[in-house]
């Protein structure tokens, strides 16, 4: 009876291929329960990614100033003018 000894890059190797699969694997798994998540959030909502949170007449007077104000610095930039 002959003894067989495995040369242990072999085993090395082989472990941490089994451990890359496993992490693999796991993280796989891992991003299709949060797609499934996001899938019932949007379906909860019915299409709407939490628009009512942000949305009012107060936030949309901020950005109607912020888009104003570029289109100024545009406008002075387009004319030579130093801010």
């Amino acid at each position: 009876m002959t003894t067989v000894f495995l040369d242990p890059t072999i085993v090395l190797t082989a472990g941490l291929l089994v451990a890359v699969i496993v992490i693999a694997g796991a993280t796989l798994r891992a991003w299709q329960g949060w797609l499934e998540f996001k899938r019932q959030e949007l379906e909860r909502s019915g299409g709407r990614a939490h628009a009512e949170e942000g949305s009012g007449l107060g936030t949309a007077r901020i950005e109607l100033a912020d888009l104003k104000e570029r289109i100024r610095k545009l406008e002075a930039i387009a004319s030579g003018v130093e801010l």
